[in-house]
């Protein structure tokens, strides 16, 4: 703890904000967003088509708008879309908790996507560009911290309030992120990315052919795209198999897999960090992180299908591997994370930040929804050959890190020369 204090201390006033701001965006987050499904079965009578719409309409709205919002951060300035993201957040929140029409219920949704796409690209930029190449890694180790501790907070402040009201959980997220936006309006200091040739000189099509024609970031961000759909696994294949292997408890063995999985991440983000750079350089780093998360899944895939009996035997027998696979899913995730995110500020050449940041946050989730897809079905049919699943992410890792190490020894991870500014 004095480590983290003292690291916390050592940034400016801006850098500080972010990371207490991530905190408390993920708190209010996930204090809401588990409970949200059952709230619309539950308290609205909603069918499951208009549930899944409505948290379908969430997911598209950010994962499909992060490019959007890097844009705007680049044009018109990362403070301003900080601000705007948590205004909006604020707003959708809010009316989760008073609406039940559909409609308003997609619309809410739909201002709790979009206000994510904005602040996340800007927020990754603020934080890039404020510290400076040679303290990225670091900073975004930190930020790790704040990041997976809201996590782990979140769901348990949740379902205290929801012994009283679903409604109360929507006002207290919603005046977190409001009380977030006044901090911010008045405390943030402003470091606008805006460059003084593009608006103007330079339409959003031109700057995503830049992004987009930058060949090492493509690359990077295609090699990258497993790696997503693995670390996402604690939210679907893990809680797919505390379910079968314990039918009457698998909610309680979900929420021990997100505690092991926030605290490892939380507690041993900085010394992983710390340890990785002084052995490796950061391409390294992150190769081998994306293959811990990898081999993450055999303690599944040795294991096979939960044992029988209800014994506690059987019950350790059933157990273990899962907790250990998300131990180990955290651990190589929080040691690929600062690394990956200064290899996309980067190769970015220190143009477009925040778009080459939007840019990477939507091919990675069209990677995670691809990747859901293709996890789910394999685990609808091969009921009868458990292994299949955690073989496949297995491979998908390995495949993942592989790709990584190729472009790394070819020198293909390294920024492109930026093209002369236009006259």
């Amino acid at each position: 703890m004095t480590d983290l204090m003292r690291e916390f201390r050592s940034y400016g006033v801006g850098v500080r904000l972010l990371m207490v701001q991530q905190f408390t965006i993920n708190t209010a987050f996930y204090m809401l967003m588990p409970y949200l499904a059952a709230h619309l079965v539950d308290g609205l009578g909603m069918a499951a088509w208009a549930v899944g719409l409505v948290l379908g309409v969430r997911n598209f709205s950010q994962q499909g708008m992060f490019l959007v919002g890097g844009t705007l951060a680049d044009r018109l300035g990362c403070k301003r879309m900080i601000i705007a993201g948590c205004l909006l957040r604020t707003a959708g929140f809010g009316l989760l908790g008073v609406v039940q029409s559909l409609p308003a219920l997609v619309a809410a949704s739909a201002m709790t996507g979009f206000a994510g796409a904005l602040f996340n690209p800007a927020v990754r930029t603020y934080l890039a560009e404020a510290v400076g190449e040679k303290r990225r890694v670091g900073a975004f180790a930190l930020f790790n911290v704040f990041y997976q501790t809201g996590m782990f907070v979140g769901p348990l402040v949740g379902l205290a309030l929801l012994a009283a009201d679903f409604r109360l959980v929507c006002t207290v997220a919603a005046l977190l992120f409001l009380g977030m936006t006044v901090v911010q309006v008045l405390a943030l200091p402003e470091r606008d990315t805006v460059r003084a040739e593009r608006p103007g000189a330079r339409g959003v099509l031109a700057d995503w052919r830049t992004v987009v024609s930058n060949r090492p970031f493509m690359l990077f961000s295609a090699a990258m795209i497993g790696s997503y759909v693995l670390s996402f696994q604690v939210f679907l294949a893990f809680p797919l198999q505390a379910h079968r292997a314990f039918p009457a408890a698998g909610d309680g063995v979900t929420t021990a897999l997100f505690a092991v999985s926030a605290g490892v991440a939380a507690v041993g983000q900085l010394r992983v960090t710390d340890w990785a750079r002084k052995r490796w350089p950061g391409e390294r780093a992150l190769v081998y992180g994306i293959a811990l998360m990898g081999g993450a899944f055999l303690p599944l895939l040795l294991t096979g299908a939960p044992p029988g009996g209800d014994g506690t035997l059987a019950q350790a027998a059933a157990l273990a591997p899962l907790l250990l696979s998300a131990a180990v899913l955290a651990l190589g995730t929080a040691m690929a994370y600062p690394f990956e995110m200064d290899m996309v500020a980067s190769l970015s050449g220190g143009r477009l930040v925040a778009t080459h940041y939007g840019f990477y946050n939507t091919v990675s989730g069209l990677g995670i929804t691809l990747g859901n897809l293709a996890t789910g079905a394999l685990w609808d049919v091969t009921e009868n050959h458990p292994r299949l699943p955690w073989l496949a992410l297995t491979v998908t890792g390995a495949a993942c890190a592989g790709a990584l190490a190729a472009l790394a020894r070819g020198g293909r991870l390294r920024a492109m020369r930026p093209e002369p500014a236009a006259a």
